[in-house]
C-alpha cells in the first residue's frame, strides 16, 4: 500500500473558526421557527470542512465555535425569565460535548488515510465521521443528569424528504444519513484525481452517491395498521401557568374549566385532554376543584386526562392522571428537567448561584410508572413536556400497546420564543417514528393534533384559549425504529467509536513500522 500523503487542514484556523460559526448559525436556521431543513446539510458541510486535517487542539477550538454558535441561538429561550446565566451555562456545556466530538472526527480524518488503502477509503471515512457525529449527539442526550437530546440534526429534517426514514432507523439514524451524505460528497470532491479516475470512471462515485440519495428519498414510512379512531377533546386554557405569572391557586384550573365549557353536551367524546399543570390545586384537599373535574366528566360524558403536582411524603411528582370518579390512573413524569424541576447536587450549585438555585423551591422525583393510560380499552401513550425528547420513553409507550399519544406540556414560561415550535417539531417526528397520531396539548400553545404521517389534522392558535374536538386515527403495529432504534443508535454511535480506536491502533503501528530504527 502506498503511503498516504500528510493530511493538512483544508482551511487555516483563522478561516475555520468563522466557517464553523456560520455552520452553527445555519444549523439553528434548520430548526423552527425558520425551519429551513436544507440548511442542516450546509451546516454539517461547513463543520466537517473546518475539521479536515486539524490536530486535536485546533479541532477542539473549531468544534467549540460551532457548538456555541448553534446552542446560543437554539436554546436562547432559557434566558427568557431568569437572565443569561442558565442560557450561557447550558450552551457552554453542550458546546463542550460538540468540541469533544469534533476532536474525534478530526482524528478520523487523520487516521483513516494512514490505516487503509485508497479502495473504500471514501465510504469508510464518511461512515465513520457520520457515526462519530451520531455518538456525540448520544452523549449530549445522555450526560450529565440524564442529558439534553435537543437540537439533533435528525430532528431538523421533520419537514424534509428524509423524515420518513425515522420510522425505520429513529432520529439517530436520520442524523447518520444526513451527516454521511454530506461527508461522502466532501470526500468525492477532495479525492485526488487518480483516486476518482478519468472519464466515465471518474463519474461513477458521484453516480453511486446520487443513486443512494435517491433511493433513500423514495423509502416510505413504515406502515402501521389503522385501528379506528378516538374522539379527543383537547383544551388549551391559556391561563397564568408560567412560573412567574401573577396568579392565585386555582387560576389555571379556572381557565381550563372555562375553555372546556363549550364542549359541554358534545356527542361521543372518548376523552378530554388538559395540558401539563392544568390543575393547580389538589382536588383531594379542595372540594371545589374536585367538583369542577367531576362536572367536566359528567357534562362531556368522558374521562378527563389532566396534570398536577403531587406530594407523597417528602417527594414531589409531576403527575398526569385520569379522572372519572376521582383519580383512576396516574403517570409520573419520567424525565424531570435538571435545574428546572429539580437541582442535582443542590449544595454545590447553590454555592455558585444561590439566588437562581433558590428559585427552584422543590425537587421533583423521576417517575417509574408505565407511560400509558387505558381509556375504555384504548391504550394511549403519554409524555409530559420534555419527556417527548427522550427516545426510550416514547418507544416504551408503543411497546406497551399505545395506539395514540397524548403529549401534555406547559410552555407558558417560553411565550414568544421558538421553544414551543421546536418541541412541536419533535412531536411531529415522534408521530412518523412510531406510526401513531399525536395530540400535543399545551397550556398556551402550540397545540396540534398530528397524523401518523406527521401532518397537522387540527391546531389552535398560540396564546388564545380554545378547544379541539377531533376524531384521532388509531394505529397498531410497531415500526422498526420502535423495535430496534436503541440498537441502531448504539451500533452507529459506539460502534463508530470502537472502530476509530481500532483504526488509531493500526495507523500508529504503520507509522512506527515506517520509522527507521536509531
Amino acid at each position: 500500500m502506498p503511503p498516504a500523503p500528510a493530511t493538512r487542514p483544508l482551511l487555516p484556523l483563522w478561516a475555520a473558526i468563522p466557517a464553523s460559526v456560520l455552520g452553527g448559525v445555519l444549523l439553528d436556521v434548520s430548526f423552527p421557527s425558520v425551519g429551513w431543513w436544507p440548511m442542516a446539510f450546509a451546516a454539517v458541510a461547513l463543520a466537517l470542512v473546518s475539521l479536515i486535517g486539524r490536530r486535536v487542539g485546533s479541532a477542539l477550538v473549531v468544534g467549540m465555535a460551532f457548538g456555541l454558535a448553534f446552542y446560543l441561538l437554539n436554546v436562547d429561550f432559557t434566558a427568557e425569565w431568569v437572565g443569561p446565566l442558565p442560557w450561557i451555562a447550558l450552551s457552554v456545556l453542550e458546546a463542550a460535548f460538540v468540541a469533544g466530538g469534533a476532536a474525534l472526527i478530526a482524528l478520523a480524518y487523520r487516521w483513516v488515510p494512514r490505516a487503509t488503502s485508497r479502495r473504500g477509503r471514501v465510504m469508510l471515512t464518511s461512515g465513520l465521521v457520520a457515526g462519530l457525529w451520531t455518538a456525540r449527539e448520544a452523549v449530549n442526550g445522555g450526560f450529565p443528569y440524564g442529558g439534553f437530546p435537543w437540537g439533533r440534526v435528525g430532528t431538523s429534517q421533520v419537514s424534509g424528504p428524509f423524515a420518513e426514514l425515522v420510522s425505520w432507523i429513529g432520529t439517530a439514524g436520520v442524523t447518520f444519513i444526513v451527516v454521511g451524505l454530506v461527508a461522502v460528497g466532501i470526500e468525492l470532491v477532495r479525492a485526488p484525481r487518480r483516486d476518482r479516475g478519468n472519464g466515465v470512471r471518474g463519474l461513477l462515485p458521484v453516480a453511486v452517491l446520487a443513486v443512494v440519495a435517491t433511493a433513500l428519498l423514495l423509502v416510505p414510512a413504515w406502515a402501521t395498521t389503522p385501528a379506528g379512531s378516538l374522539r379527543v377533546a383537547g383544551v388549551q386554557g391559556n391561563g397564568p401557568a408560567g412560573y412567574f405569572d401573577d396568579r392565585q391557586a386555582g387560576d389555571v384550573l379556572e381557565s381550563q374549566y372555562e375553555a372546556t365549557l363549550p364542549l359541554f353536551g358534545a356527542e361521543d367524546v372518548d376523552v378530554v385532554l388538559w395540558p401539563e399543570g392544568s390543575v393547580d390545586v389538589d382536588p383531594d384537599g379542595s372540594p371545589a376543584a374536585a367538583a369542577a373535574l367531576d362536572r367536566v366528566v359528567r357534562e362531556v360524558g368522558a374521562p378527563l386526562v389532566a396534570n398536577r403536582i403531587d406530594q407523597r411524603g417528602d417527594e414531589y411528582f409531576n403527575m398526569s392522571f385520569l379522572w372519572r370518579d376521582g383519580i383512576e390512573q396516574t403517570y409520573d413524569k419520567r424525565n424531570p428537567v435538571p435545574f428546572g424541576e429539580y437541582v442535582p447536587d443542590r449544595a454545590f450549585y447553590a454555592a455558585i448561584a444561590p439566588d437562581l438555585i433558590g428559585m427552584i423551591g422543590r425537587d421533583y422525583t423521576p417517575g417509574t410508572t408505565p407511560p400509558v393510560f387505558d381509556i375504555d380499552g384504548t391504550l394511549a401513550g403519554l409524555a409530559i413536556c420534555f419527556d417527548v425528547i427522550y427516545d426510550a420513553l416514547v418507544w416504551e409507550g408503543a411497546r406497551e400497546g399505545a395506539r395514540v399519544y397524548l403529549f401534555q406540556t406547559n410552555n407558558a414560561d417560553f411565550r414568544g420564543t421558538d421553544e414551543n415550535l421546536q418541541q412541536l417539531a419533535v412531536a411531529r417526528l415522534r408521530a412518523i417514528e412510531t406510526g401513531r397520531s399525536v395530540v400535543n396539548l399545551s397550556t398556551v400553545g402550540t397545540s396540534q393534533v398530528i397524523a401518523p404521517d406527521g401532518s397537522t389534522i387540527e391546531g389552535l392558535p398560540a396564546d388564545e384559549p380554545g378547544h379541539m374536538l377531533t376524531d384521532v386515527p388509531l394505529r397498531t403495529g410497531l415500526t422498526p425504529a420502535v423495535i430496534a432504534g436503541g440498537w441502531v443508535n448504539a451500533l452507529l454511535s459506539w460502534g463508530s467509536v470502537a472502530l476509530l480506536a481500532g483504526i488509531g491502533v493500526v495507523a500508529r503501528r504503520r507509522r512506527n513500522a515506517k520509522t527507521p530504527a536509531p
